[in-house]
């Protein structure tokens, strides 16, 4: 068989199978759960190499399904935009399965681990088909598979994670339904559901009635799953109680995965011209995103637990990357989606740290942070890049995506939109340099019966790799951008 060429169904079919093969064996060796857990993920990172290799090469994959030609059966497609994100969301779901390993032991019952592992699979398998797939109803199919296995990710966290993942299913339905309506009314109109198929039929229909109300179905719905702001109110609870692992997993990928079914739907399922010319949907997202920047890093300043403060600040992140897409002009296309990346691996980065400070200190508020430099001098040394990386800091990979969000903003003459990014990252600058004031610069009463100590290998690890690779991309983001982002920019743009 080779490889290359069926890359684009294993990489969903793998993930999906293992969680059931896991499951089995708890009866057989329950001490293989793990590592199959790990060898798996570790495959999908290899697949998805592969794949964005060859789209780099050849150009865009196609993989039919069922024996049935497209548009009548459900076909996989591959470009530049969705390769990439493969690779992020096969990348952090790998990092941070190693990261699990003794975190995830802290924080749920040890006869949970493996139905822990097998639902992360789940989530993760929901993730890479919503990522690949070239049909609106199968992308969907997917979106409740990735949703449900994190609804109950979620559950089994501390005890107010029951009612978190409670109100995540509320929104989290109502948003799958909006789509699910959309996805309704573009086939009452097409009889298709093929991606392909229908970025040749719907442009004659742009006038219609049904293709505006599908067109604000997709997006009210999209808005819920990303927790555009004020659409947000799941996003905080539930990323603060659940388990720090799976916080840091669905904070890196399940908003991120968000944004490219936006991007997917604004500008292939429709031509860039609708959003920017028929409809006023462009601008009306450009003021929605610019009103989430700000309150989200309003509110989070407010915050005393580490973890809700990082729920905010993703709220706001979340807004950037609506911004790029909703600007209409190549710089801030290019920013969103180099976004997309530095904000994975940021904000891994920081809910591992989050986690792991749990694991020694017991506590997520900033009151307790006091002199940690001294007890954990590895992790607050990532924690200090990869803050500073959200503040805006050159040569980290943040800054170079807030640079091209400020230029598309100032290109379409949205300057306030422009001083709100400027803005959020001095309200992150004010969040992070609070704690680095408490890190590094406050005194700590020593007390005898405590002992606070670096992380185990299977937490440093991880959190070393995200926060190295923020310095890495920061370097390489131009060869990033010519090599792979250049190559999603929509045409026209």
């Amino acid at each position: 068989m080779n490889l290359t060429e069926h890359a684009s169904i294993l990489i969903v079919v793998i993930p999906l199978v293992a969680s059931f093969i896991n499951i089995f064996l708890i009866f057989l060796k329950r001490t293989l759960c793990y590592p199959f857990f790990l060898l798996v993920l570790g495959i999908c990172v290899i697949l998805s190499i592969d794949i964005l290799s060859t789209v780099i090469s050849f150009g865009t994959l196609r993989y039919k399904l069922g024996g049935w030609m497209p548009p009548w059966g459900i076909e996989y497609v591959v470009d530049h935009l969705n390769a990439y994100l493969i690779v992020i969301v096969s990348s952090i779901s790998f990092i941070i399965a190693i990261y699990s390993k003794d975190s995830i032991k802290k924080e749920i019952a040890k006869a949970k681990l493996p139905y822990f592992y097998s639902t992360y699979l789940l989530l993760t398998t929901g993730l890479l088909g919503i990522t690949i797939t070239g049909d609106i109803f199968n992308l969907y199919v997917f979106l409740e598979i990735a949703s449900l296995s994190a609804y109950a990710l979620i559950a089994i966290g501390e005890k107010r994670s029951v009612l978190a993942s409670f109100n995540y299913i509320i929104m989290g339905t109502i948003g799958a339904c909006f789509y699910l309506l959309g996805v309704g009314y573009i086939y009452i109109i097409t009889g298709s559901l093929n991606i392909s198929d229908l970025t040749r039929l719907l442009p004659s229909l742009y006038e219609s009635k049904v293709t505006l109300t599908a067109l604000a179905f997709f997006v009210v719905g999209i808005a819920i799953k990303i927790a555009l702001f004020p659409l947000h109110r799941w996003l905080p609870d539930s990323y603060t109680f659940a388990p720090s692992a799976v916080s840091a997993f669905a904070s890196a990928t399940v908003t991120k995965v968000g944004i490219y079914v936006l991007i997917r739907i604004s500008f292939t399922l429709f031509e860039p011209r609708f959003l920017t010319e028929i409809t006023p949907l462009s601008n009306m997202l450009i003021w929605w995103s610019t009103i989430a920047i700000f309150f989200g890093s309003i509110i989070a300043i407010g915050q005393r637990d580490f973890k809700r403060t990082l729920s905010y600040v993703l709220i706001a992140e979340i807004g950037y990357m609506v911004l790029g897409v909703s600007l209409g002009n190549k710089e801030g296309f290019i920013g969103a989606v180099l976004h997309i990346l530095n904000d994975a691996v940021m904000i891994a980065c920081l809910f591992m740290i989050a986690g792991g400070i749990f694991y020694r200190v017991g506590s997520r508020n900033l009151e307790d942070f006091t002199g940690l430099n001294k007890n954990m001098p590895i992790t607050m040394a990532a924690f200090t890049i990869a803050a500073l990386s959200m503040i805006g800091i050159p040569p980290t990979a943040g800054f170079f995506s807030k640079w091209y969000l400020i230029l598309g903003a100032i290109e379409a003459k949205y300057l306030i939109s422009a001083a709100t990014v400027v803005f959020s990252s001095l309200v992150n600058a004010l969040i992070f340099f609070r704690i680095f004031e408490k890190i590094y610069f406050t005194k700590k009463e020593v007390i005898p019966q405590y002992t606070f100590r670096e992380l185990p290998l299977s937490m440093m690890i991880p959190i070393i790799i995200t926060a190295l690779a923020i310095l890495i991309i920061g370097f390489y983001s131009g060869e990033i951008i010519s090599s792979v982002i250049k190559f999603t920019v929509p045409a026209g743009f």
